[in-house]
């Protein structure tokens, strides 16, 4: 894993949505260059705090990103290498590493091999990077039987066995990153053979060191994926989860369990974390009580990992996922001309997003950090988070009454609201649906 990647918090942003893009690329589509618009608001993002810019996918492809239909091309209803370029520099101009999506497990059915072996029927000489099914008698033109993600038959798994599959993907990944990306997010890298990504990742890095590698992973046995693979991280779903549906059902204990079994994956690998991305229902609009939203980001930005903010999350934006055709596009919105023509509604929510991403940047070896649980009841939590020598303290309270929780070794309030006791142990007093985080003695 390399070394920068222990100071960064992403800021993920869905291009094709973001720049108010067209649903579809059609044939002969004119280049729009609107990658300047995500440009343009990389400002936003280092003001923020973060320090990476994670991207959705940015190649060409038939509709939504995930249907690829040419790697080395930027898609056209985003720009073109030079819009690329002038993204990427305006982001290491500000210290931001830049992550592109990679989606390597399947291809749009307007992929130029697929197309070929539509064309051309089982003599195509790349016949062999699908997994396919020929029946007797075919003729040219006619479709194959094929693997497909998901039960989506416009989504065209790739035979992960094929040594041309994995010398393309490898061909890829290091012109993006000789040309000035910094790491890859490997979309559904769940779906794909473990043994693949160990015959591409070593060649990847052989040519690009410090490259960063996070693989999609939603449930499963995170450790020995990463183990298997040799990926950097995998996107942390449990905590994710827990943390909306703690907060939500009023039962800390299952945040308390999602916190051990955090810790157990940081003496493997740092987890990407996160409360909110591209495919899941905005933070604000999943919590029962807005008011806890103050309580999801302490927790994640105050546990061991690489926090993850999706872009508008940090101005309390709202949006239901649904699962239904067109069921993404309220949580990727287009984003206005600039941060000006932002909501004021959403600004307070920006500053504590401010605030919380200072007190980690501040306090790095959080990115490393263990978390245990001193104070646990349905309602109210006190954890204790300690690394390299250094601690703090993060109480929760989510009843309609105020709490006295322990606090030991407290020295000072870093964020949130709280009072200091006076007890030889040392304890706080908290408001209904009130939160802190305290510095403390090592």
């Amino acid at each position: 894993m390399p070394d920068w990647i222990r100071d960064t918090v992403w800021w993920q942003v869905y291009p094709l949505g973001f720049v108010g893009a067209e649903q579809t690329l059609r044939r002969g589509m004119a280049t729009a260059h609107r990658l300047d618009h995500v440009a343009a608001w990389i400002d936003y993002a280092a003001d923020l705090g973060a320090t990476g810019l994670a991207l959705g996918p940015i190649f060409a492809s038939s509709t939504h990103g995930y249907d690829t239909i040419d790697y080395l091309r930027i898609d056209p209803r985003l720009g073109d290498d030079s819009d690329f370029d002038r993204l990427v520099a305006a982001a290491h101009a500000r210290g931001l590493k830049v992550l592109l999506d990679g989606v390597f497990n399947h291809v749009g059915q307007d992929f130029a091999a697929f197309r070929a072996v539509l064309d051309e029927g089982p003599s195509a000489a790349q016949a062999g990077w699908f997994p396919l099914t020929w029946p007797e008698g075919t003729n040219p033109g006619d479709v194959p039987d094929h693997r497909c993600f998901e039960g989506h038959r416009a989504l065209v798994t790739l035979n992960h066995d094929h040594p041309e599959v994995a010398d393309h993907v490898v061909a890829v990944m290091n012109h993006w990153l000789a040309r000035g990306a910094d790491g890859w997010r490997l979309d559904a890298a769940y779906a794909v053979p473990r043994a693949f990504w160990t015959r591409v990742l070593p060649r990847v890095r052989a040519a690009h060191p410090e490259a960063y590698f996070v693989g999609e992973v939603i449930h499963g046995d995170y450790a020995g994926i990463v183990a298997e693979t040799g990926v950097d991280s995998v996107t942390q779903y449990e905590l994710w989860k827990a943390i909306w549906s703690g907060l939500n059902d009023r039962n800390l204990f299952e945040l308390a369990h999602a916190l051990k079994r955090h810790d157990s994956f940081l003496d493997a690998f740092v987890p990407m974390t996160f409360v909110g991305n591209h495919d899941v229902t905005r933070i604000a609009s999943r919590l029962a009580d807005i008011r806890h939203l103050p309580h999801a980001l302490a927790v994640l930005f105050t546990v061991g990992g690489a926090p993850s903010i999706y872009a508008g999350d940090e101005q309390a934006f709202r949006g239901l996922k649904e699962e239904r055709e067109g069921g993404d596009d309220a949580i990727r919105p287009a984003f206005p001309p600039s941060p000006d023509d932002l909501a004021p509604e959403g600004w307070p929510t920006y500053r504590l997003h401010q605030d919380l991403v200072a007190l980690r940047r501040r306090n790095p070896w959080l990115h490393t950090a263990r978390t245990r649980t001193l104070h646990l009841t349905n309602t109210a939590m006190t954890l204790e988070t300690r690394g390299d020598g250094h601690r703090l303290l993060l109480a929760l309270n989510l009843s309609d009454e105020p709490t006295e929780q322990p606090a030991p070794g407290a020295r000072g309030l870093e964020a949130g609201q709280a009072d200091l006791l006076s007890a030889p142990a040392g304890r706080i007093r908290l408001p209904p649906h009130g939160w802190a985080i305290l510095a403390a003695e090592a």
